[in-house]
Order: structure tokens, then C-alpha cells, then sequence
């Protein structure tokens, strides 16, 4: 089998117009095309007045290599990649060997706990929070009611954060193994669309997330896994004889002592207590950069007649999405993040007395605004030296100030663009209606962000507007603080994906500073997750 790529065809094209063009392509006629499936779709809308739908085809034909011999130079026709998922070790049969404990179950950890059940090493998986159902009845609690609990919200619990979010199903990682095609496998095997093999940003959104991360439980049950909910990890103890630093078990919240050689570690980029806890027992923690910002909303219809014109509401198109960045005239870099569709702003806060905002869609994506982060880098050397916790604190810092700045009730600080724009404090909406729930108060957004990231927003914004017009609306929306963009943290890991001064913890995923996503952290889970096979049990 051989791939086509960079396939590009009219947007309104019709189904003949693809295998026509496949023909044309390789130069043969329609009896030697014997069949072809389409391994990727991506849009072009870089002109939005002629839209291009652009293909990755496999394709079978009468004499491949003949085929391939033809177009050896052409670096769009080159044998189908092979993206099957080998093992790199299976639990010998009858041994009996330490069960490898998985602490977090969100991507990572999910993912990192299938993959040892299926090589048959029966994981025991802790998690702080509860089961994803209860986890999102809690966590509307926050929303409609203004309650918040700090063990089960947006942050904690079965599914992790990705749960609550645009359910990106993309990455920019490098991927030679192919470990991103063994992730979406599984997700449509727990009930994912399969569209989400082919579309070139696919994504799922939270409802079918929820019944998703379900089924993937039930499935490394059925393997011998076994989950611990409501399992918070107080204290690692770790035997240091010899000069040397070993695992040797947990110490949970409820008195429970888990004996464990082997710990992925991948407990999220909130996990506060758990990075300060690490520290306290020498763990090697470095502090990394992140991000501070805003939410911006605007109508998604008017980022749909922006990006696509008179194509805008095409179904193969959908709702559109952006990616923005400036170089600030202060030394800064302001960009887009985690950009949500025809989504909503939450309450992403696992803290009380603080507020902290993130983005969400459903699949359909077909909320009324379009959302997205609008930050600043920050790093340590500039922004917090010292401490490899002083990130954490200064997310603390404006949490609380705009906890405070919404009247201290989780109510969000909001504010007109305009008028943060013009430096004066918002006291009522525009046309712009804002989705945060429980409520947003109108103020100065000045008040609750460093003065820098102020300057550099306000100057962004303006040069947003030139790259998609009506971006700097004054009626825009924008929504207080965006903190969670990464972890502040990183725990350091070596070449065999264990922490640099402590044998058998394996840092895994986003909150150990090694992934960004529901996608590249599943694929770190994997990876680890081999890692710790491979420590086992060597390889197969």
C-alpha cells in the first residue's frame, strides 16, 4: 500500500472527484486503482474565498512498485507508514512480581495503566478523586451553585482535566513510533468517532469523554488493573540504605500504606500538594515556565465569517479555530491557548478562595461564543527565582486576587476589551454575552494580573485584530485568570524515564512537565508505562 499527501481539492467537490484525482496523481488509469481509504483530512482557508480540503490517501494499485519506483523522488508518494502498536514486554505467566501503582487518572495515567494491563502487570491505579460521573456532578456544583470541592472539580478525579475541555485529540510532539494512532485506536474502541483517526484535528469533547474514560476503566479491570478512588498520596516513602533512593511505598490520606516499587507519577498540573510534598522528601523538582492570561470570548459566527468567509457554516469545515501570537515591543510573547470552538469559559479552580478559568466544548461545538486563552509566557529566571515552587506560588497570588477582584464568591473578574484596552474598569457588558458560570463581575482586570502581562495583552490584541478582523471588538469578552496553562514544575526524569535521584518513581505526563494535552500525555503514559515493563521485566 502506498500514501498520496497534500491532496488538495475544491471544498464543495464531488465523491468522484477523489479517486479521479488519485489517478491523476500516480498516473494510472481507473482499472489499476483497485481500492483507497482516506488516512487524513485537513482544510486550507488560507484563502478564504477558495477553501481547499487537503488529503492523505492509502492506496492499493496494480503494480506498487512499479507505482513507487515511478514517484521515489516525490516525497508525497511514499509507502503507507506501518502505525500498528507492538508491546515492548508481556508479564511472564505466573510470575510474581510487584504490581506497578499508577497515581492519577487522567491521560496519562489512563493510559499508562492500559498499557501495563495489557502486558499483564495488573496496575493498581489512585487517584484523589472520585469516579468521572460523581466527579462531574461535583464539579457542576461549582458552576451552578458556587461550591466548590477541592478533591473532585475540573482538576481532579477520573478523566483528569482533559475531561473538562475542548477534548483536543492533536499534537505537535514528535511521534516516530506512531503512539498517537495506538491513543485515538483506543479511544474509538471505547466509543470515540471513528472520524477521529482521519480528521487532522480531531477532537471529542466532554460528554463523550465521560462515557469513554467508563468503558477504559472497565476495560483494565477486566485485565486485572484495579482502581482506588477517593485515594489521596500524603507521603512517599522511600528507602535511602546504601546511598541509594528507592520507592518503597505510599502513604495515603484515608492511614492506607501501599507497598509499591514502581510509581508512575501522574497526578496533573495542579497537584500542589503533591509537587510540595515531593519537594519536602528530596525529590528533584525544578521550576518551569508557564503562562498567565486572560479567557477571551467573542460570537463564533463572527470567527467563522472571519476565517471562512463566504464558506462560513460549511459542514466539512465546522466551527472555526484560531492560533494568534505576538512579540511584544516589552519582550514578551502574548499568544492563543487552548483554543474552544462554539465552547463555553469554566471555573477551573481546585482551591478555595481562588478562581481560575479554563475553556470547554462539546462535540458538536455549538455553543453560541467562541473561546480561548490569551496569554503571556512567564519564566523562572525573570518571573519567580528561587524556590522550584515559586511558580506555584505566584499562580496562588493572582488566584486569590481574583477570587477577590469577583467579590469572593467564584464569581470571575470580567471585562470589556475596549475598555481594557483604554485602562478603565468595565460596568456592564457589551453585545458580547459571557458564558463563566457561576456569574462574572465587571472590573479592571488590571487589578488581578502582573502589570506586564497588562502591556503586553493590550498591545497584542491590537495586533490580533489586524490578523483576524473584529478580533479586538470592543465587546469582546475577556474573562479572569487563566494560571493553568502547564504545570510550573518539572520533576525531572532520566533517560530511563525515572526521576534523576529517586529509583522507581516514574514522572509521567503534564504535571511532571512532560506533555501538554490529552494527546501527548497519553503518549508520555505509554511511554513510561513501557518504561516501567521494561524495568520489570526486561524486554520480550
Amino acid at each position: 500500500m502506498l500514501r498520496i499527501t497534500e491532496l488538495k481539492l475544491p471544498i464543495n467537490h464531488a465523491d468522484e472527484a477523489l479517486p479521479a484525482a488519485v489517478c491523476k496523481r500516480l498516473r494510472i488509469t481507473p482499472r489499476e486503482l483497485v481500492r483507497y481509504t482516506i488516512a487524513r483530512r485537513a482544510n486550507d482557508a488560507r484563502d478564504k474565498m477558495d477553501i481547499q480540503l487537503v488529503y492523505s490517501v492509502d492506496v492499493n494499485v496494480k503494480n506498487e512498485p512499479a507505482v513507487l519506483a515511478r514517484f521515489k523522488k516525490d516525497r508525497h508518494v511514499q509507502p503507507t507508514p506501518d502505525t500498528r502498536y507492538t508491546f515492548v514486554a508481556k508479564a511472564p505467566e505466573g510470575a510474581d512480581l510487584p504490581r506497578p501503582v499508577v497515581v492519577g487518572a487522567g491521560p496519562c495515567g489512563l493510559f499508562a495503566g492500559l498499557i501495563l494491563a495489557q502486558m499483564g502487570f495488573r496496575p493498581i491505579i489512585v487517584d484523589r478523586g472520585k469516579v468521572v460521573r460523581e466527579r462531574t456532578k461535583d464539579t457542576w456544583g461549582l458552576w451552578r451553585r458556587g461550591v466548590l470541592d477541592p478533591e473532585s472539580n475540573v482538576q481532579f478525579g477520573e478523566g483528569g482535566a482533559g475531561t473538562f475541555s475542548d477534548g483536543k485529540l492533536w499534537s505537535q510532539i514528535q511521534d516516530p513510533r506512531h503512539l498517537g494512532r495506538k491513543v485515538l485506536t483506543e479511544f474509538v474502541k471505547a466509543g470515540a468517532p471513528a472520524e477521529i483517526l482521519t480528521e487532522a484535528h480531531p477532537h471529542i469533547g466532554t460528554f463523550r469523554l465521560v462515557t469513554m474514560v467508563e468503558s477504559m476503566r472497565a476495560t483494565i479491570e477486566s485485565l486485572g488493573g484495579e482502581y482506588r478512588f477517593g485515594n489521596r498520596v500524603e507521603d512517599i516513602d522511600i528507602d535511602e540504605a546504601n546511598g541509594m533512593r528507592q520507592v518503597v511505598g505510599l502513604r495515603m490520606n484515608n492511614g492506607d500504606y501501599l507497598a509499591a516499587s514502581h510509581v508512575v507519577l501522574a497526578v496533573g498540573h495542579s497537584a500542589r500538594d503533591t509537587f510540595e510534598m515531593l519537594h519536602a522528601a528530596g525529590v528533584h523538582v525544578e521550576a518551569k515556565p508557564f503562562s498567565i492570561g486572560v479567557r477571551i470570548e467573542h460570537p463564533q459566527s463572527w470567527i467563522d465569517e472571519a476565517r471562512f468567509g463566504p464558506c462560513a457554516g460549511h459542514p466539512d469545515l465546522g466551527a472555526a479555530a484560531y492560533s494568534l501570537s505576538h512579540h511584544c515591543s516589552n519582550g514578551r510573547t502574548a499568544y492563543s491557548f487552548c483554543m474552544c470552538p462554539g465552547g463555553t469559559v469554566v471555573a477551573a479552580t481546585s482551591e478555595e478562595g481562588r478562581v481560575a478559568t479554563n475553556g470547554m466544548s462539546q462535540y458538536s461545538r455549538n455553543e453560541r461564543n467562541a473561546n480561548s486563552g490569551l496569554v503571556v509566557g512567564i519564566d523562572p529566571e525573570r518571573d519567580y527565582p528561587g524556590s522550584p515552587l515559586a511558580g506555584i506560588a505566584l499562580q496562588r497570588h493572582w488566584e486569590s486576587r481574583a477570587y477577590e477582584v469577583g467579590g469572593s464568591s467564584y464569581n470571575a473578574p470580567a471585562q470589556r476589551l475596549g475598555d481594557f484596552i483604554a485602562g478603565r474598569p468595565s460596568t456592564a457588558l457589551g453585545t458580547v454575552i459571557p458564558s463563566y458560570r457561576p456569574g462574572v463581575t465587571m472590573t479592571d482586570l488590571a487589578d488581578c494580573l502582573p502589570e506586564f502581562a497588562v502591556t503586553a495583552l493590550r498591545e497584542a490584541l491590537v495586533a490580533f485584530g489586524q490578523q483576524i478582523p473584529g478580533y479586538d471588538h470592543p465587546d469582546a469578552v475577556m474573562t479572569g485568570v487563566e494560571t493553568r496553562t502547564s504545570s510550573p514544575v518539572r520533576i525531572t526524569r532520566n533517560e530511563v524515564f525515572q526521576s534523576l535521584n529517586t529509583a522507581g518513581l516514574f514522572p509521567a505526563g503534564e504535571g511532571a512537565g512532560y506533555a501538554g494535552g490529552i494527546l501527548s500525555a497519553a503518549v508520555d503514559g505509554i511511554k513510561v508505562a513501557e518504561a516501567v515493563a521494561l524495568s520489570l521485566v526486561g524486554p520480550s
